[in-house]
C-alpha cells in the first residue's frame, strides 16, 4: 500500500499517512511544503461560480504545521520483531547465519526470567537452535558471545522499519539522516 511520508514542519519525521490521510492535510491548508515526486492527483467538484473542477496533487513527503514536540533523541519506538528482525538483518546474533523471518525468534540477551526488559538493547535475532541452546543463561554462561551489538533504532531508522513500501524518494530522504554506524545503510 502506497504511503506519504508525513515531516513536521522543520523535517523530523512524524508517521506514514494513507493517500487520504494526506489529502486531509491538503485540504485543510497544513501542508506547508513538499518533497520527492507526485504521486497523485486527486479531482474534486466543480466551482458553482469559475465552474473549474478542483485537484489535489499529493508527493511523496509533506511537511506540516506543527512544531512536533518530541526531541528526536529521546523517542524510543516500539519494538516488535518485524523490526528487529530487520534492524538485525536477519542475521542470528550468536551464530551470524542469515534467516527468513520465518526461522527467526527474539532473543533476550538477559533473559525475561532473569530480570532482563524486553526492550531493544535487551534483544537480537536469533535462530531457533541457538535460541534454544542458549535457553535462560547469559550469553558467557553459554559459551555463545554476541557477534554485533544489539541498539535503540533512531526516529529515521523506525521509519524505515515501520513500512513495508517506501518509494525511492523517501528512502533518500530518510537515509540522509541515518546514523553513520546505522545497519540500515546499503
Amino acid at each position: 500500500m502506497l504511503q506519504i511520508l508525513k515531516l513536521t514542519v522543520s523535517g523530523l519525521p512524524q508517521e506514514w499517512l494513507t493517500l487520504e490521510e494526506a489529502v486531509l492535510h491538503y485540504a485543510t491548508g497544513q501542508v506547508l511544503w513538499e518533497a520527492g515526486m507526485e504521486i497523485a492527483i486527486l479531482h474534486g467538484g466543480h466551482n458553482a461560480i469559475s465552474g473549474m473542477r478542483s485537484e489535489v496533487r499529493v508527493n511523496s513527503i509533506i511537511g506540516v504545521t506543527g512544531m512536533g514536540k518530541v526531541n528526536p533523541f529521546d523517542i524510543v519506538p516500539s519494538l516488535s520483531n518485524s523490526k528487529l528482525f530487520q534492524r538485525d538483518r536477519g542475521i542470528c546474533g550468536y551464530c551470524g547465519d542469515q534467516f527468513s523471518v520465518s526461522a527467526l525468534e527474539r532473543e533476550h540477551i538477559v533473559p525475561l526470567s532473569r530480570g532482563g526488559r524486553d526492550a531493544w538493547m535487551n534483544v537480537v535475532a536469533s535462530c531457533r537452535p541457538c535460541n534454544q541452546r542458549k535457553r535462560a543463561r547469559l550469553p558467557e554462561e553459554a559459551g555463545m558471545p554476541l557477534i554485533y551489538a544489539p541498539y535503540v533504532p533512531s526516529l529515521w531508522e523506525d521509519m524505515i522499519l515501520r513500512n513495508r513500501t517506501i518509494l525511492s524518494d523517501q528512502m533518500a530522504f530518510l537515509a540522509a539522516n541515518l546514523p553513520r554506524g546505522s545497519r540500515l545503510h546499503g
